[in-house]
């Protein structure tokens, strides 16, 4: 069985990511029935939503619903400015956000969350590594859910995946590890061969997502806007699948579309082209 979790973009709906509402006008008992409906075993929730959903019921609420719906992965995110000073201007948001999805992960049970450099806050690898390492302890004291640091291209500070390696080995923490979205290998000319240096065991989640090759002038609105269902563009999604798959990755597929296209669709065919498109990426791949 192909484990496919549609991440909170994919599922969403119709939002305005970064400059407007965040958090999704379907109900959580909706996006849960409509996973089902469609063949997935897990969603996403990013903290916008959550803090939106925990305005009117509890983390044990939205733990029962997503349980009681028989689905087993749910990804949180999204981390930022975790390994900045205590003078920094964000660290104040960054630490109320980790108690939220920390609070969030012990109490949903969530197979990962999800952290990174969306801010684009400037840093050492050497800090990197001694916070990612103090990030993944703090973790552990706190849930069971794993760490995965999202490799991106606008990273400011990681900008290779050698780069990423090289904070999850200085910091060899068990529960911490790479999250993997093929968008973002296409933007930065990552050739599915390339990611065989990957020691499995920091290979903890993987997301599918297509788009196209040239880069258009924004790139922000481009990640946001302008992304494709897996297959659907330019990049090569089945030999990414196939490699990972053979290095040894078994956690669940996400789908991470940001589409203006795809959030205007009806609900019910927005879960159900993602479901498709994803396995139709595993054809001759046993994952």
């Amino acid at each position: 069985m192909t484990d496919i979790l549609g991440a909170y973009w994919t599922t969403a709906g119709p939002v305005t990511i970064r400059t407007g509402r965040e958090w999704s006008l379907f109900g959580w008992e909706e996006r849960c029935a409509q996973a089902v409906e469609s063949g997935m075993t897990g969603l996403g929730l990013w903290h916008a939503d959550l803090a939106h959903l925990l305005e009117t019921r509890s983390l044990a609420d939205i733990g029962a619903v997503f349980r009681d719906h028989g689905l087993v992965h749910l990804e949180l995110e999204f981390l930022d400015d975790w390994f900045v000073g205590p003078d920094h201007p964000g660290r104040a948001a960054a630490d109320e956000r980790r108690r939220l999805l920390f609070d969030a992960a012990a109490a949903l049970g969530a197979h990962h969350i999800k952290i990174g450099n969306l801010a684009r806050s400037a840093a050492s690898l050497a800090q990197l590594t001694d916070a990612f390492g103090a990030l993944c302890r703090d973790a552990a004291r706190h849930h069971d859910s794993l760490i995965t640091y999202e490799l991106m291209p606008f990273d400011i500070n990681t900008t290779s995946l050698a780069d990423v390696l090289q904070i999850l080995d200085g910091a060899d923490e068990p529960n911490g590890g790479i999250a993997i979205d093929t968008w973002h290998l296409g933007k930065m000319a990552i050739a599915p061969e390339d990611l065989r240096v990957i020691d499995p065991r920091r290979l903890l989640y993987v997301e599918l997502s297509d788009g196209q090759v040239a880069n258009m002038p924004d790139h922000s609105e481009e990640t946001t806007r302008f992304r494709r269902l897996p297959g659907e563009g330019e990049f090569d999604i089945p030999g990414y699948v196939r490699v990972l798959a053979e290095i040894g990755y078994h956690g669940p597929w996400g789908v991470e579309v940001l589409s203006d296209a795809l959030r205007a669709l009806p609900i019910d065919e927005m879960f159900r082209r993602t479901v498709a498109s994803a396995l139709a990426q595993f054809e001759g791949v046993r994952p």
